[in-house]
């Protein structure tokens, strides 16, 4: 009986020295490094599809308390910051629920004016350069019309940023 109980004990604290060092390796991956990230929406179609899975870089643009599991507000600001560069796709928690990420891609600065007139994306009073491309055809992008998961025809653009950086959008 004295045997078998030293080995199961014998068992358990080696299955706790083999664990623990990889969940700490895995904690310290996912705060400092990369994180995984689900596309719950349709807004950033046909780029990234609802469902869609992305690993995401958290020293790109440095850490905030947001980058801490449980985000404990220990300090204010950023660390190591850096700025995007227009086009990135970025992730970031939504002000008014910091349980949902939210994905969108960067268009504009702070002190740029950004409109959209009849459809079309301008930067500071110049209209982005967009090109017509063949219609998309699938689940509606961003509404589900009046049966869930209804197949329709979108407009598709080609546009292209100041800086060169060119992406797919919707209609």
């Amino acid at each position: 009986m004295a045997t078998q109980q030293k080995h199961e004990e014998g068992f358990v604290a080696g299955l706790l020295r083999s664990m623990v060092p990889a969940l700490l390796l895995a904690l310290v991956i996912r705060t400092l490094l990369f994180q995984p990230v689900n596309i719950p929406s349709g807004s950033m179609k046909p780029t990234l599809l609802v469902g869609d899975y992305l690993l995401i870089s958290k020293f790109t643009y440095g850490y905030s308390h947001y980058s801490l599991p449980f985000a404990p507000a220990l300090f204010s600001g950023r660390v190591f910051p850096s700025p995007p560069s227009r086009g990135d796709i970025v992730v970031f928690r939504s002000p008014t629920d910091e349980g949902t990420n939210l994905i969108n891609r960067t268009i504009g600065f702070p002190g740029d004016h950004i409109q959209v007139i009849e459809g079309a994306l301008h930067i500071n009073g110049t209209p982005v350069k967009r090109e017509r491309m063949e219609d998309y055809v699938g689940e509606e992008p961003c509404q589900p019309g009046p049966v869930l998961g209804a197949v329709g025809r979108v407009k598709r653009w080609h546009e292209t940023l100041p800086n060169g950086v060119s992406y797919q959008t919707l209609d």
